[in-house]
């Protein structure tokens, strides 16, 4: 455990901090730039704070420049899922809510916690994921289309300006796919790994390309489950007293685009991966709801996906009894 923690609350335009040491905290603000943060790192040699464990919350594009500098410098940084945050302030029975406030509570989570430390990406990396997060945005900007074409649209001139909007969208999507798939062709670690998950049944290329983007550090998790959890794939209970409430939803507090790459291949698993008709035959014996089994089935391929790139190892339906002829 680090004696300092650092705790940031940043937005577009403004970085506060709270330094929480021998349980005591120092509270400043600072522009989010490059001269803020600059003025940031005065401020910690002002207060002898030559190394401290720094957290904030995934808050995309605007804490990337503030963590990379930290972690060039010198200083642990963790980059925290805000729903931790959330809950930790709860459990805290924390009433009022401030920018000053959350980064003493990131600072005090951060210390008492021990987050998990993040590294920043190789560029190649960096340049995947916003590759394949733009192709998302794209198709989802095609699917609103598409939606508002069907809408009942009778202005001609309307559904010209979509149908062309569409087709636009459609160019700008294979263009891109086509990228990627250059980009992945030219670094080998890449393509190893999509490889890997490819050998699974009902996992395509698009597929796997989506869950690289966002587990890029598969080493990141000690086991299956921990991945699981941070999609949001795990299920929801609820045991109070005599009521026990398990109606198959899933918590889905977590990584919300790596839970969503796994719903259309749940659809085709259910037909070519043997590993997932053996699961979707013991749950309808079960007698199990649909949702509990397509849920089922999403966990299911999340943790066939951490065991092929965790083990280096393709997707083979007889692992396990291979392992018993080898024992």
């Amino acid at each position: 455990m680090f004696p300092t923690a650092l705790g940031i609350d940043i937005s577009k335009n403004r970085i506060d901090v709270a330094l929480y040491r021998d349980k005591r905290y120092q509270t400043a603000s600072f522009e989010n730039s490059k001269d803020g943060i600059r003025r940031l790192f005065k401020w910690l040699k002002k207060h002898k704070a030559q190394q401290c464990h720094a957290a904030m919350e995934a808050t995309g594009r605007y804490g990337e420049l503030l963590a990379e500098s930290l972690y060039e410098r010198g200083h642990p940084v963790s980059v925290v899922n805000p729903a931790n945050i959330k809950r930790y302030a709860q459990a805290q029975l924390k009433r009022n809510k401030t920018d000053l406030q959350d980064a003493r509570l990131i600072a005090h989570y951060c210390a008492t916690q021990e987050p998990y430390l993040w590294q920043p990406p190789a560029d190649h990396i960096r340049e995947f994921q916003e590759m394949v997060r733009r192709l998302d945005d794209l198709k989802d900007s095609r699917v609103r289309e598409l939606n508002r074409l069907q809408s009942g649209l009778r202005s001609p001139a309307v559904i010209a300006d979509v149908e062309a909007n569409i087709a636009f969208l459609s160019d700008q999507i294979a263009a891109l796919e086509t990228l990627i798939g250059d980009h992945v062709d030219q670094h080998p670690d890449l393509k190893e790994n999509v490889d890997l998950l490819s050998s699974i049944p009902s996992i395509a290329f698009i597929t796997a390309i989506g869950i690289l983007a966002e587990v890029p550090d598969i080493n990141r998790f000690n086991s299956a489950s921990q991945m699981a959890a941070y999609a949001g794939l795990t299920p929801f209970h609820s045991h109070s007293g005599q009521q026990v409430t398990s109606n198959g939803k899933l918590c889905k507090i977590g990584n919300r685009r790596l839970r969503s790459l796994f719903f259309m291949p749940q659809k085709s698993a259910r037909h070519c991966n043997p590993i997932i008709r053996n699961l979707v035959a013991r749950l309808n014996l079960a007698g199990k709801q649909p949702k509990v089994i397509r849920g089922a089935i999403m966990r299911k391929l999340l943790c066939l996906a951490y065991g092929v790139l965790k083990s280096r190892t393709p997707f083979n339906p007889h692992y396990h009894l291979s392992l018993q002829v080898a024992s």
